[in-house]
């Protein structure tokens, strides 16, 4: 079972399975991801997603969509969004939501139009994996956008994860984990968590200006970036 988050994401959607999404890492124990999180209506989402949903514009692209709920809520308002993901089924799940526009991609070769808005919720950059993965990244997404688009992302700083003792080589925002679900598990993958004064400093180095939009009491923050002119 390659595809574990889709897999649950299919089973839940269709009521096929009851059990729980795992997460693995390399700080503490095994915690439990509830897989109803990526079901969200708009009224169960917190402030930072829903300002995220008001602050997109002209045609959209959302980045790892997972089950769609973003793409759903911007169709709702009347928006063209595209929404794209690297497990089939979960684009596979979207498209059965109603998401009328959903593909399986892979963010880092698309290149199907340009858009106003590139939208990667639910620490989307994430995906980046490393900060080398994130200048990379950012240089992607810059082919992905109209003059004057923008990116829209939502991050933290996980240092407290440390209990004061940050790892003296690499960047302690470059997570470890593995999905567990129905005795299957992938393997082992970086997730990138970005504090606001290092991606402030990436975004500058790949000719982006850096806005935070807000933060919550958790430490996670909304972000924008627009290209430099």
């Amino acid at each position: 079972m390659s595809d574990i988050l889709g897999q649950a994401l299919y089973n839940h959607y269709h009521q096929l399975s009851k059990h729980k999404l795992w997460i693995h890492n390399r700080y503490g124990p095994k915690e439990e991801m509830p897989v109803d999180v990526y079901f969200r209506d708009e009224d169960d989402m917190p402030d930072l997603e829903w300002l995220a949903l008001n602050e997109c514009r002209g045609s959209v692209l959302d980045i790892g969509a997972g089950a769609g709920s973003h793409a759903l809520a911007l169709q709702d308002r009347g928006l063209d969004v595209k929404a794209i993901d690297i497990s089939p089924l979960a684009v596979q799940v979207m498209q059965q939501r109603g998401v009328t526009q959903a593909a399986v991609a892979d963010i880092f070769t698309y290149n199907q139009g340009k858009f106003d808005t590139l939208l990667l919720l639910m620490n989307g950059i994430g995906l980046a994996g490393t900060t080398d993965g994130l200048a990379r990244l950012l240089l992607q997404l810059d082919t992905l956008l109209n003059e004057g688009g923008q990116v829209l992302f939502d991050s933290s700083d996980v240092a407290y994860l440390y209990e004061g003792n940050l790892p003296e080589t690499g960047y302690h925002g470059e997570i470890a984990y593995q999905y567990e679900y129905h005795q299957q598990k992938t393997d082992w993958f970086n997730w990138l968590y970005m504090d606001e004064e290092r991606m402030s400093d990436i975004a500058a180095e790949a000719g982006y200006n850096f806005e935070v939009l807000l933060e919550d009491e958790f430490g996670q923050y909304l972000a924008r970036l627009i290209r430099i002119a």
